[in-house]
């Protein structure tokens, strides 16, 4: 009997190590079919996002050492010349259905910053009306949401980079397109609502928002040979005014000069100081014989509130403290760029102008007693580029702008026009 239980026993454990080994060869198959079905996922979620980017790196050289300039930036006091990583982007894309979202980095020698951050959600009956929400480019000027990558010139407009720095801004914004079936969805519309301080500082620093609205028409005709744009944008918005003296009107002085009039009444501290533009933004794209040519122009004009140093919109991420300037002004642009034949390269011809105030020029400036100073000069750029595309990744780009300014007998910095032209050599990467 014994041994028959030993029997029993041993049979028992054959059993149960034999039915072991069948569960052991059987997981393997099991791990492989677990591992194929997350590695599907994953590539499903990695179908989602895009990754793109891409370097601007340059060289170059001004006619005089420390000049302002809205080449990319002042030349600091004791440098003429400069190497430079103008931009370099890294964007993040996730869309899933008619959801998306974007984080977009800028990483330069000036360090690491970011340039977008936010969502977009889209109605789901017709797909005509989106919300956007979150650190964007403000939906007012085309040459502020065109992106430098494909801009033919290194940078955007004088006026725009003033009432625009940093392109992006804190707010939320609706946009309208009727579906691609229908007759209207050459029409786009979208208005929102910004901090108006734009990514100097993280925090907005009054209780302001900034309406910005645009409508416009773009189209391409039936042979795809010609495209063309129009569109029509508004601006109202204002900063908090740092104390009670606001200067908004030109008028001829007991003396005979005209001169800024102060308005010191004492609500006007804390109050909001205007900022209101209007633009009109026109765009053509002509497949031809010679080569494809694009012409794109811009005007703006309105009031801005600045200070007695600066017309620029605030970027400092602190609130005005001095004097309120508020100055009627007028600017914009015309680009032309022709393609040479179906070759890679590309002729550049760009005039900007901005007025930072159209009610005084030239002499009227500086003189004592008008408070008008250098900040109330008007100032026009003729640039001349050439860019070859060597692929799809690589371009180079030769640029130099000539800057001119008015000039003022009554002002000794711009008695005379200011040698402050810039030569630009760039090389980008775009992946």
């Amino acid at each position: 009997m014994n041994l028959l239980k030993c029997l029993l026993v041993i049979c028992m454990c054959l059993s149960i190590t034999l039915l072991s080994a069948q569960e052991e060869v059987a997981n393997p198959m099991d791990t492989m079919g677990t591992a194929i079905n997350k590695l599907q996922s994953d590539l499903y979620i990695l179908k989602k996002l895009k990754i793109s980017g891409y370097v601007q790196a340059q060289y170059q050289i001004a006619d005089t050492a420390g000049i302002s300039s809205f080449a990319g930036g002042n030349f600091p006091a004791a440098v003429d010349n400069r190497f430079d990583v103008r931009r370099g982007r890294l964007k993040f894309t996730y869309t899933s259905g008619l959801s998306s979202s974007v984080i977009q980095f800028d990483v330069t020698q000036r360090g690491v910053n970011f340039k977008d951050v936010f969502l977009s959600v889209t109605e789901p009956w017709k797909s005509s009306l989106s919300l956007t929400m979150g650190m964007f480019n403000r939906p007012f000027s085309f040459e502020n949401e065109y992106s430098s990558s494909l801009r033919e010139s290194p940078e955007r407009a004088r006026i725009v980079q003033a009432f625009l720095p940093g392109e992006r801004d804190l707010g939320a914004k609706l946009s309208f397109q009727a579906p691609k079936p229908s007759k209207w969805n050459i029409l786009k519309f979208e208005a929102g609502l910004f901090n108006g301080t734009g990514l100097a500082g993280t925090n907005d620093f009054d209780s302001f928002k900034d309406f910005i609205g645009n409508i416009g028409i773009a189209k391409t005709t039936r042979n795809e040979k010609i495209n063309y744009g129009l569109r029509f944008s508004y601006y109202n918005g204002g900063i908090k005014q740092g104390n009670k003296f606001v200067y908004s009107n030109i008028e001829t002085n007991p003396s005979g000069i005209l001169a800024w009039i102060v308005d010191s009444t004492s609500s006007n501290l804390n109050s909001k100081a205007k900022r209101e533009y209007l633009g009109v933004d026109a765009q053509l794209t002509w497949d031809l014989p010679i080569g494809i040519t694009s012409l794109r122009g811009e005007y703006i004009t309105g009031h801005q509130a600045g200070s007695s140093t600066s017309s620029s919109s605030p970027n400092t991420g602190t609130a005005p403290t001095g004097d309120t300037y508020i100055r009627p002004f007028t600017g914009g642009y015309v680009i032309l760029a022709q393609n040479i034949m179906q070759s890679k390269h590309q002729l550049v011809v760009k005039y900007d102008w901005y007025d930072p105030n159209t009610e005084v020029s030239k002499d009227d400036i500086g003189k004592s007693g008008s408070k008008l100073t250098g900040t109330d000069i008007m100032y026009s750029t003729i640039g001349f580029g050439w860019n070859y595309r060597m692929n799809t990744n690589v371009k180079f780009m030769a640029y130099y702008d000539i800057v001119t300014n008015e000039t003022s007998q009554n002002l000794s910095a711009f008695a005379k026009d200011l040698k402050d032209n810039v030569l630009t050599l760039r090389l980008q990467y775009k992946f």
